[in-house]
């Protein structure tokens, strides 16, 4: 490093406090510089700092600016102004934020503000005293003359330490305030009122009623119909499709009837050959068990096969219970899926009766037990019903306990009819947008002591309860009606005010009765006296009485012979809560059944119907089960033809011939 001169100005600021390296210290020893006097400068380099080209050094480097900004102050404050009646956008930004803010209490003394404030804590001093001076009490008492008469403190101290100290606080200054305000406007009408005025104004109220009902049913019609154009606009997903949808319950149905092999097998090839070697007894063989989570604590109230399409099967569920009445269920079972219902609706009100309409399997008429009658078609996408009675429409007062669609077409519309406690059978009108109900007959009460003739002193005030009914298939105006007393009617369409013929054998409840399907002249009924009665509607008396010592749920005629019929019953007294099914065929035993055997345990059977295509049964309980039953071939006994029969004879008239026989001796045995 070459020596600096005396007159230059030394650089102390940049390393003087720092004592120098070794090299330094030697390369000085060695005799580079020459001045000894001169302090030793040497440059230390950060070992962070940039390497400056001659050309970068001498360049200007911009000032830096430190602006007042907030970067987190709104640029786009929008203010309303009245005067242009817009929204202006206001550019001036407020860029200042208080990060403390405290109110002072500190006056100066000599400041206005101080002074005022004296001022008005004198005034307040002045108030004060006058106020004593007022509330001052003047004292009328000779001052003491001497020191004797002074009075003497009590020197005496409160051995507990108490004080005793009162105040006295301002009362508060009542104040009332009131306002007047102008009446409201008035206006005077009168008027007279009368009874068609009355009945104007009610009429007005129900045509506005159905003008609304009208609007919802069209909106809601249009509102279905724009989901279903959506869905189709929308390129109907394939997962979604009604396609897809066939698919997956196909599909759903062979893998239950794969994992159900044996069973399925049972229902088509099985047969019991022990039938052989027995004296026409037989037995049934159990398949399968429907259920539902929603029927679960439910009893099965009704139960209907489809008409057309044979292993569909529609199931009613409720309670016979008063106390225990709740909302009910429909579920449509199938016998190619037994893992789930097909179809499942709910109602408002426990379910007491169902059928099918025989020309359009797809439409259901279902019987309440609040009185409502509904019409469900199973092929809609909404659970709704289609058809609903109302109080406008003279729905029954008492729970529907059977329904039964009409045959005739001469009626031109589709019509049901009904029967319910409250004593009345209706008959109910399928019209375009509402039910319209016609009362078929009224079902008078009638004397222990009444005759033939049927006379009105003869008659009981009120009406009576109707529990069932039954339409005759060759003569469709002649109708069955069972009461509550015991008594069955004859009754017809044509004549609504008396009874045709009144049958007196029961001495309780009738809970069911049946035309027998093949002879015109054949019914069977079902009593909760534990008979079930055979009659002939000709004479007053029954046929044949059958005792079986327990109580009957119901009673059904089986559709391939003429004289086999299946009731269900309790498991005696010491087994009260299982159902037994007993069958009997009076072509072979006229006094025996011929096949009794205990189906479920812990339940009792309530409703029990024969398929009409295949060799089983379907017997509802009161747990919400339904179980399917297969008979065995003594059980399923039809038209059995020999050399000596007919052969232009069809098997309906064997039917007839097999039930005239059996007549014949019956009343060959009353006889003898």
């Amino acid at each position: 490093m070459p020596p600096k001169a005396k007159g230059q100005p030394q650089r102390a600021a940049v390393t003087a406090p720092t004592p120098p390296e070794p090299q330094a210290a030697q390369a000085a020893d060695d005799g580079v510089m020459d001045d000894y006097d001169m302090p030793v400068i040497i440059k230390v380099k950060p070992e962070d700092q940039l390497s400056l080209t001659p050309e970068e050094l001498e360049k200007e480097v911009p000032p830096r600016v430190l602006y007042p900004n907030n970067p987190r102050a709104p640029h786009n404050i929008t203010t309303y102004s009245h005067k242009e009646r817009v929204f202006k956008k206001d550019d001036q930004v407020d860029q200042c934020v208080l990060h403390f803010s405290m109110d002072g209490q500190i006056l100066l003394r000599d400041g206005p503000e101080a002074q005022d404030q004296a001022e008005i804590q004198d005034k307040k001093e002045e108030e004060q005293k006058l106020r004593e001076k007022e509330e001052a009490v003047d004292e009328d008492f000779d001052p003491p003359e001497d020191e004797k008469e002074m009075p003497v403190k009590n020197p005496l101290r409160n051995a507990f330490n108490f004080s005793e100290r009162a105040s006295q606080t301002k009362n508060p200054v009542l104040r009332e305030r009131g306002w007047t305000t102008e009446p409201p406007p008035t206006t005077g009408f009168t008027d007279t009122v009368t009874q068609w005025s009355i009945y104007d104004t009610y009429i007005n109220e129900i045509e506005q009623a159905k003008l609304r009902e009208q609007e919802e049913k069209q909106k809601q019609k249009h509102t279905f119909e724009e989901e279903g154009e959506k869905k189709k606009k929308e390129g109907e997903a394939p997962i979604y499709s009604e396609n897809m949808r066939l698919s997956v319950r196909i599909m759903e149905r062979m893998v239950n009837q794969n994992a159900e092999d044996l069973v399925y097998d049972d229902f088509k090839y099985w047969e019991d050959l022990s039938d052989e070697h027995r004296d026409g007894e037989g037995t049934l063989l159990p398949l399968w068990r429907f259920s539902s989570e929603k029927a679960k604590r439910k009893q099965v109230t009704s139960i209907k096969w489809n008409p057309k399409y044979k292993d569909l099967c529609a199931v009613g569920f409720g309670s016979y219970e008063f106390l225990r009445q709740g909302t009910g269920v429909i579920c449509c079972y199938s016998l190619k899926n037994t893992r789930s219902p097909e179809y499942v609706f709910n109602t408002d009100a426990g379910v007491c009766s169902l059928d099918w309409h025989p020309s359009h399997p797809a439409v259901l008429a279902v019987g309440l037990y609040d009185g409502t009658v509904l019409v469900y078609d199973v092929r809609a996408r909404t659970k709704k019903p289609i058809y609903q009675s109302t109080v406008r429409t003279n729905k029954h007062t008492d729970p529907v306990w059977e329904v039964r669609w009409n045959n005739d077409a001469s009626s031109g519309t589709l019509n049901f009819f009904s029967i319910s406690s409250d004593g009345r059978v209706s008959n109910w009108f399928l019209m375009k947008n509402k039910l319209e109900s016609e009362e078929v007959m009224e079902l008078k009460l009638m004397s222990t002591a009444s005759t033939g003739n049927e006379d009105d002193e003869t008659s009981l005030a009120g009406l009576a309860g109707g529990l069932c009914f039954d339409f005759n298939r060759q003569s469709e105006h002649l109708f069955l009606v069972g009461t509550e007393e015991g008594r069955i009617h004859k009754c017809s369409k044509a004549f609504s005010g008396q009874y045709l013929e009144t049958y007196e054998g029961h001495t309780m409840a009738v809970y069911s009765v049946r035309w027998n399907p093949f002879h015109a002249r054949i019914f069977i009924s079902a009593s909760a006296d534990w008979t079930v009665k055979m009659w002939d509607h000709l004479n007053r008396l029954p046929v044949m009485s059958f005792d079986l010592g327990q109580a009957i749920g119901d009673v059904a005629w089986a559709p391939y012979s003429s004289t086999t019929f299946s009731a269900i019953t309790s498991d005696g007294p010491s087994h009260p809560t299982s159902g037994v099914v007993h069958i009997y065929d009076l072509s072979v035993n006229r006094n025996e059944r011929i096949c009794e055997q205990k189906v479920v345990k812990r339940a009792r059977l309530t409703h029990v119907a024969f398929n009409d295509a295949e060799p089983i049964i379907i017997v509802g309980d009161d747990r919400g089960g339904v179980n399917t039953l297969k008979l065995s071939p003594n059980l399923r006994k039809g038209v059995v033809r020999t050399e000596a029969t007919d052969p232009n004879k069809t098997d309906h008239d064997l039917q007839i011939d097999k039930m005239e026989k059996l007549l014949e001796m019956v009343t060959e045995t009353k006889e003898t």
